[in-house]
């Protein structure tokens, strides 16, 4: 996993992973996230996936337990941006919204497929 950071305004850190985040590289995101939580004055911190092409259970946790951490510290973490298969992994696994994703029954503005349990 490569990363990216910038800070797009005062109080705000936008953090961009590339490639996969896996159980090989979610303890070196998990430690950028939670740094940037922890920083003096933040108010928000994106996460951008636009440059993840995959991310497994792994990569979910860190991303529920940054939202944990933010809250204790008043600090909203969203994501933004992923690509199909990544939001399909945030969809499934019910925490899009949890980090701000859109509840939509759309892709990119396909519909989506409602199969068994919606999942499809």
């Amino acid at each position: 996993m490569d990363r990216g950071e910038r800070n797009a305004e005062p109080g705000r850190v936008v953090l961009r992973p590339a490639g996969e985040i896996d159980m090989a590289t979610a303890g070196d995101f998990e430690a950028t996230l939670t740094e940037a939580l922890h920083r003096p004055g933040v108010r928000e911190v994106v996460v951008d996936l636009a440059d993840v092409r995959f991310l497994d259970s792994s990569a979910v946790r860190v991303l529920v337990h940054g939202v944990s951490v933010g809250r204790e510290r008043a600090v909203t973490l969203r994501v933004t941006g992923p690509q199909p298969g990544v939001a399909r992994v945030l969809r499934i696994t019910g925490v899009g919204t949890l980090l701000g994703l859109a509840d939509s029954d759309s892709d990119a503005g396909r519909p989506v497929a409602r199969g068994w349990r919606g999942l499809d």
